[in-house]
């Protein structure tokens, strides 16, 4: 009898190991697809944002950002803030728009176990509005990695936009 309660035991757990390695399979090839898409579109991925179960692409294409359905045209962006659970910690403007002045900068003493579980967000200001992308507040500066590569990749876009030539299309 405890043999085959055992055996039991020992078919279940495969099953659902079985299950769990499926599972994860799919969500790699769903993963990989998306991120051969946007290839293909000549875009590239700047960073992948946990969104709930899934992932969200942020990436980036010749005139534009996108971040999942949301579409921020690079000659827009007004200005680019790297939040930390709400205040800036650095922030940058498009020299296409002078008037817009950036928000005043706190002083952060970056530490990492007081960055552990702060939320970085980043906040693209446009001149339709502000796009928020929010990284998350995931351990071990994951979160933090996600919000300074959005913020440098838009930063550099202002920055490639000041260039001479290099003014709105």
């Amino acid at each position: 009898m405890r043999d085959l309660l055992a055996g039991l035991v020992a078919a279940f757990l495969t099953f659902v190991a079985l299950g769990l390695a499926g599972a994860l399979h799919q969500y790699r090839r769903r993963r990989r697809a998306a991120r051969t898409e946007a290839g293909a579109q000549g875009r590239s991925v700047v960073a992948e944002i946990p969104a709930g179960a899934d992932l969200t692409l942020f990436t980036e294409g010749e005139h534009d950002f996108t971040f999942g359905a949301t579409s921020i045209e690079k000659r827009t962006i007004r200005g680019v803030r790297l939040l930390i659970n709400g205040s800036p910690i650095a922030a940058s403007t498009s020299p296409l728009f002078p008037d817009a002045a950036p928000p005043p900068l706190i002083a952060m003493n970056d530490q990492f176990e007081g960055l552990l579980r702060d939320r970085w967000d980043v906040a693209i200001d446009t001149t339709a509005g502000t796009v928020m992308v929010e990284c998350g507040a995931i351990r071990e500066r994951i979160s933090q990695e996600l919000g300074r590569a959005i913020f440098d990749a838009v930063r550099h876009a202002l920055d490639s936009a000041s260039a001479p030539g290099a003014g709105p299309s």
